[in-house]
């Protein structure tokens, strides 16, 4: 039976090569990696009649969430509804998701099962998981037991490796982009501002990932990073899950690189080399900060959990901790995990390796007169 000339089809590489992309992204197509295969779904997929919506998760400056369930096989599925404009067509970051999630296979990272499109929106159909990392820490008063923190780390730990390894920079990790299910398997989503990196390093923008979660080089002003980006953010959400809070929750750059100072201390170049030759290094405008007690700060750690923190968190990108170092971390021993692990393997498939039930801790968030007034933002949509 022919196709409806009205009926929603999955998106053809030409059609997506002559929309009208943002002009302030400066990125054609084949930067992005694009091919044919990339984006076009499985002949059983891309119908919008395949899926009918429950109800509506969230709504951003782009794009609606909706609970849906497919018709096909009665599963639950996430979906991604963007609006198109006339003018400018499908916005870059969709694109640029679509382009990555195609070629990224993994346990830890969200799949993506279909993509249908209409004169008026692309919708991106995912697998369906329960709910963010900050609603799980949220749900149990913003303190998750240690075991449950090294799991969730690990599986955090994985996804970006598998990334790593394919050259793509995630460029936004953030606890509202870590998605979680029902048993604890934690999946990276929101490639939005994701990158395949070239080699050597070219120079990118500075204005990626969300705040709180920032490294000093990219917030002095720095336009040549590499996967070390992602892992100050990983050190970031690290310890937000041991201590309940926000690590850095500045709401202007200033304000986040004293944060940051004054935790770690005022870098200079006996810390930090090269920090001198940074755009925004201006050593004259702040105040000398010593740097603190690790420990002192974040006492349900213990010893080799502070080392892990303290070396993801290292001012230097280039001594900054890497994923495949992370995960071959002391912390980690108890796991007693094979050498290699298949992409697809979860975590949970092998003995001893579960979640503990949360504590509610009285069932009140602790507060942090840090944030108060302050807003998560999230360009999850």
């Amino acid at each position: 039976m022919e196709r409806s000339s009205s009926a929603p089809q999955a998106v053809p590489l030409g059609q997506l090569k002559n929309m009208k992309r943002r002009g302030s992204t400066g990125l054609g197509l084949h930067q992005m990696h694009l091919n044919a295969e990339a984006i076009k779904p499985r002949e059983k997929f891309g119908f919008s009649e395949r899926y009918k919506k429950l109800e509506k998760l969230g709504e951003g400056t782009y794009a609606t969430v909706f609970k849906g369930i497919s018709h096909n096989n009665a599963k639950l599925v996430a979906l991604k509804e963007i609006r198109l404009e006339h003018e400018e067509g499908a916005p870059c970051t969709a694109i640029r998701e679509v382009s990555l999630l195609k070629g990224l296979k993994h346990a830890n990272i969200v799949t993506l099962h279909d993509i249908i499109h209409t004169k008026e929106t692309l919708t991106l159909v995912f697998e369906f998981l329960d709910r963010d990392l900050k609603q799980y820490m949220d749900d149990y008063s913003g303190v998750i037991e240690l075991e449950n923190v090294k799991i969730f780390l690990f599986q955090l730990l994985r996804g970006l490796q598998y990334c790593h390894s394919r050259k793509v920079l995630h460029r936004d990790l953030k606890p509202q982009n870590l998605l979680i299910n029902t048993i604890g398997e934690l999946k990276l989503a929101d490639f939005g501002l994701a990158r395949a990196k070239s080699v050597p390093i070219k120079t990118y923008s500075n204005e990626v990932v969300t705040l709180w979660y920032r490294p000093p080089d990219v917030l002095l002003g720095s336009v040549e990073y590499s996967t070390s980006i992602d892992m100050w953010g990983v050190g970031c959400i690290f310890s937000e899950m041991v201590c309940g809070r926000p690590m850095f929750p500045g709401s202007t750059n200033e304000e986040q690189i004293m944060f940051i100072w004054q935790l770690l201390g005022t870098p200079s170049e006996e810390v930090w080399k090269g920090v001198s030759l940074l755009p925004d290094y201006k050593p004259s405008e702040w105040p000398i900060c010593e740097k603190q007690s690790l420990a002192s700060n974040f006492p349900r750690l213990n010893r080799v959990g502070l080392a892990l923190l303290e070396q993801l968190v290292h001012y230097d990108p280039k001594l900054r901790l890497s994923a495949t170092a992370a995960m071959r971390h002391p912390y980690f021993d108890s796991f007693k995990l094979p050498n290699v692990l298949g992409p697809t393997q979860t975590l949970f498939s092998f003995p001893g390796i579960a979640l503990k039930p949360e504590a509610l801790m009285g069932g009140k968030l602790r507060k942090d007169p840090r944030t108060q007034g302050k807003r998560r933002s999230s360009v999850a949509f």
